[in-house]
């Protein structure tokens, strides 16, 4: 379980104080990453390109600690792992929420993807993870290219949030725009952009 802790007594005090009760504390971020590298592996060893991003994205986030506080309600929780959600259409057509929990091996992130991903579609219900772990929310929109998504930004969900559409071929290379959306109590531009930039890293080192 998450604990609270005090927002004046935390490295958050300043953001915590500014961005709480503003009326719009959501920031988004646009970037093109280059996924050549996923979309190599995900052919030669038969691996899904979404659950690849998402692994990437549950290590470049994994070391950055700011992922690990919370603004929930009025209060900030200190969290001790990570998750990443993802969108699962179920065996009816309707989608449910499936959260896929961190792990530094690819086989044993992907065999969780595969396991969790399959139940949630055969039983039409949600896996949450969300009172063990700060959940990192994904959506693909699969059916078409963006160039970007703004979400909810009313503070009711408040969990970093990243959304794309399908990558785009460019020469010889694929490019995936993506938006990531996060809680200004939660963390800076300079936090975001040092993930962002780490999340490159690890799509890059993919094997």
């Amino acid at each position: 379980m998450p604990k609270e802790i005090d927002p004046k007594g935390s490295q958050r005090a300043t953001a915590y104080e500014l961005w709480m009760k503003a009326p719009n504390p959501m920031v988004t971020f646009f970037k093109t990453l280059d996924v050549t590298n996923p979309v190599t592996v995900s052919r030669k060893r038969n691996m899904k390109f979404n659950m690849l991003l998402c692994f990437c994205i549950t290590k470049a986030a994994f070391g950055i600690k700011e992922f690990y506080t919370l603004p929930v309600g009025e209060k900030l929780l200190q969290y001790d792992k990570i998750a990443v959600s993802v969108i699962v259409k179920n065996k009816h057509g309707e989608i449910n929420s499936c959260d896929i929990p961190y792990a530094a091996d690819l086989e044993k992130f992907n065999q969780s993807y595969l396991e969790n991903t399959a139940w949630v579609a055969e039983n039409c219900d949600n896996k949450d993870l969300s009172d063990n772990s700060m959940v990192i929310g994904t959506s693909a929109i699969i059916e078409t290219e963006l160039d970007g998504i703004v979400g909810m930004n009313s503070g009711i969900y408040n969990n970093p949030f990243i959304s794309w559409g399908r990558y785009r071929k460019r020469d010889l290379r694929y490019e995936l725009p993506i938006s990531f959306q996060f809680h200004h109590t939660q963390m800076d531009g300079s936090h975001a952009g040092r993930f962002l930039e780490n999340l490159q890293r690890k799509i890059d080192l993919l094997k």
